[in-house]
């Protein structure tokens, strides 16, 4: 746990952290039997993501490979993998033809898809999360399928009940959670029609140093603004735990599709994480609303069942997160909104 105990002082470090392999990420892609291409590579989770299976897959001395595909809006992202070694694929995968194009490949992990400014986009945020997906499932048919979506599908549930459960019925609020249950429902009748064995993993929230739910609180703590409580608890995981989980998923990937909640084990309260911050910053978080009774929560004690309890723990995140804003550690300014409980995004 040496790595886990000490502190990160540059994106170096950080990185490395996220990307490192360890002994189930090895073994999971010893089960491969083939390349990876990676749909969406290019957003906030993609590029470790995809570091993190090309150095597993080094580790364990294998012939595969791992494609990545994105529109790349951020060359950086795009130099970043190809430095590294990952095939870099440029394409906008609304257009025509554009899946065709792509290798075949036996696995294939789909994070393509709209959250941010859905509002107002409303068609976009349809296409690109559900009418993809089931491009996605008929073009790749043959292939294992691992696909992120998200715990906005659930109905909002009593804080003491421990979290939705993969039970649970979807009762998706607003465009955004219900074009999601859409792809869920694009690759599930993937699965049913054609027997292509998938994952589905609800996640909420990733937490890296440079975006999530946590530095959006301690950011608000040390400028002084106002935290809204009405969405008083929250669940989260280290974005590193959650690539690890991501990637041993290909080993549940079924037919009917295999649904996973990814998340973290505890049920976050809000106050008490900006209570946290504002002990270390020395300044006392200013608060609005009131908690309400209920919350968006997911209960992940089946993954954790499966791939074991994450390796970096709620209080690790927030030293961590502190540390990093005292100094100046760059933000991907890309605030998550957890706080919105009308599904407007």
């Amino acid at each position: 746990m040496g790595e886990i105990d000490k502190a990160l002082q540059d994106e170096t470090q950080l990185n490395d952290l996220l990307t490192s392999p360890n002994d189930r990420t090895v073994a999971a892609v010893e089960q491969l039997e083939g390349d990876l291409l990676i749909l969406g590579a290019g957003g906030k989770m993609g590029p470790s993501l995809a570091q993190l299976a090309w150095r597993s897959i080094l580790a364990a001395g294998l012939p595969w490979h791992v494609h990545c595909v994105s529109r790349f809006t951020s060359p950086d992202a795009a130099r970043e993998l190809a430095d590294a070694g990952i095939g870099v694929i440029s394409a906008d995968l609304l257009q025509p033809g554009a899946l065709d194009h792509l290798p075949d490949a036996p696995n294939v992990i789909h994070l393509a898809g709209m959250k941010f400014g859905s509002t107002g986009a409303e068609a976009l945020t349809w296409m690109l999360n559900t009418f993809l997906p089931g491009l996605v499932a008929r073009r790749f048919a043959t292939a294992r399928i691992v696909a992120l979506s998200t715990g906005n599908v659930y109905p909002f549930v009593p804080v003491s009940s421990g979290g939705a459960t993969e039970q649970t019925p979807p009762e998706p609020r607003g465009d955004y959670a219900q074009s999601c249950v859409g792809r869920e429902r694009m690759f599930q009748y993937g699965s049913l029609d054609r027997g292509t064995r998938v994952a589905i993993l609800r996640l909420n929230y990733a937490n890296d140093l440079r975006y999530g739910v946590l530095p959006d609180i301690a950011q608000r703590v040390l400028a002084g603004d106002v935290i809204d409580l009405n969405m008083g608890n929250i669940n989260v995981i280290w974005q590193g735990d959650a690539n690890r989980v991501i990637l041993q998923s290909f080993g549940i990937c079924a037919s009917p599709a295999r649904i996973l909640n990814l998340t973290g084990p505890e049920t976050l309260s809000v106050r008490w994480v900006a209570e946290r911050f504002g002990g270390i910053f020395g300044r006392a978080p200013v608060f609005g609303g009131t908690e309400s009774g209920d919350a968006l929560l997911s209960n992940a004690a089946e993954c954790q069942r499966l791939f074991g309890y994450p390796r970096v723990s709620a209080f690790q995140m927030i030293e961590w997160t502190a540390q990093w804003i005292q100094q100046g550690g760059r933000s991907l300014a890309k605030p998550t909104h957890f706080e919105t409980r009308d599904g407007k995004f």
